[in-house]
């Protein structure tokens, strides 16, 4: 046969042009596919849903998550979800479960089962030890009418149309629906609870919001020999030598019987020279801020941030009833902190 001239047809590869199309053309095929999955779910939010919850809501123990594979990694995940939302919860392997984990279930639990068939081998292995300690059952798959959907307490449907993956191999589409399911029952159980953010916050506690919302001001209070407080009869040239020392940019003002008065700042002292005083002769009263902004103790230590903000001040005084400072902070103390 001749030898063939025809120049070979461009594969995406070689074309960045058409490489690109190609990869958004697909990433954005995925998304779609998985948003139907998820709208999908809408009409699955019903009494199955509502029976899972009170289930889960009724548990004195814990809510025991299983699943195998990619319902593995799903079920890890909405186990420390559940968790973090107040209905606690952990995740067993079934493979290991066989093996004796187990123990790890009591009659007081509820047991979460994730599988996309409903036929997971290790999963109904474990089944009729589920059974017989008469723990409920609720299951999150993708075929109600498989062995596990029969034999839940509650069967929730997170069937899919399709994968994600061009192959229909991949669990894409199906995890994700099974994923937004446990996050409806975990935020479902939240409001049931009367779970709030300070609840949140508390098994959050190294998080930025668990900073926000647990850290007070005592927590970065400058007291005792570290607090800068100068009477109000003193100079400004003995204020700035107080600043100096405390290193805290300002320093509280005080009568004579130790009551707050004033503040004296660095911005008070550039005002001040600004109208040419003699720093060793002008009373510090006459150069501070009166009416200063502070907060009383137990203070959270977001809300001084937002006072200081607002405000456009960098330190705060904290002053107890009697108006006498008992410590203060500054914004580089809130920005150590995490608040910031």
């Amino acid at each position: 046969m001749p030898e063939s001239h025809a120049k070979p047809l461009p594969h995406p590869a070689d074309d960045p042009e058409v490489e690109a199309e190609r990869m958004c053309a697909l990433g954005l095929a995925v998304l779609e596919t998985e948003a139907e999955a998820l709208h999908g779910l809408r009409e699955r939010i019903g009494d199955a849903f509502v029976a899972a919850c009170r289930h889960m809501l009724a548990c004195s123990g814990r809510i025991v998550v299983v699943g195998m594979g990619k319902s593995g990694h799903i079920g890890g995940k909405i186990a420390a979800t559940l968790a973090s939302t107040g209905t606690p919860a952990f995740f067993v392997h079934p493979g290991e479960a066989s093996h004796g984990d187990l123990g790890m279930i009591t009659a007081q639990d509820v047991v979460l089962a994730l599988s996309n068939s409903g036929e997971t081998d290790e999963i109904l292995t474990i089944l009729p030890i589920i059974k017989r300690l008469d723990v409920p059952l609720v299951a999150l798959t993708g075929n109600p009418a498989s062995a596990l959907g029969r034999q839940a307490t509650v069967c929730l449907d997170v069937s899919v149309a399709r994968e994600a993956c061009p192959l229909g191999l991949a669990p894409t589409a199906s995890t994700t629906a099974a994923l937004a399911m446990g996050d409806a029952l975990a935020v479902a159980l939240l409001e049931a609870r009367g779970f709030g953010a300070d609840d949140f916050a508390r098994s959050h506690p190294a998080g930025r919001l668990g900073r926000r919302l647990l850290l007070l001001v005592d927590d970065l209070l400058h007291t005792g020999s570290d607090l800068p407080v100068i009477c109000e009869s003193a100079r400004v040239a003995e204020a700035l030598f107080e600043m100096s020392a405390k290193r805290l940019g300002m320093t509280a003002v005080v009568d004579a019987h130790g009551e707050l008065t004033g503040i004296f700042t660095d911005g008070d002292l550039r005002r001040g020279l600004d109208r040419d005083i003699d720093v060793h002769n002008t009373r510090v009263a006459d150069a501070m801020t009166r009416d200063c902004k502070t907060v009383a103790p137990g203070t959270l230590a977001a809300e001084a941030l937002q006072m200081m903000q607002t405000h456009k001040i960098n330190a705060l005084l904290v002053v107890n009833e009697q108006r006498k400072p008992v410590g203060a902070l500054n914004i580089h103390d809130l920005l150590r902190s995490g608040v910031l």
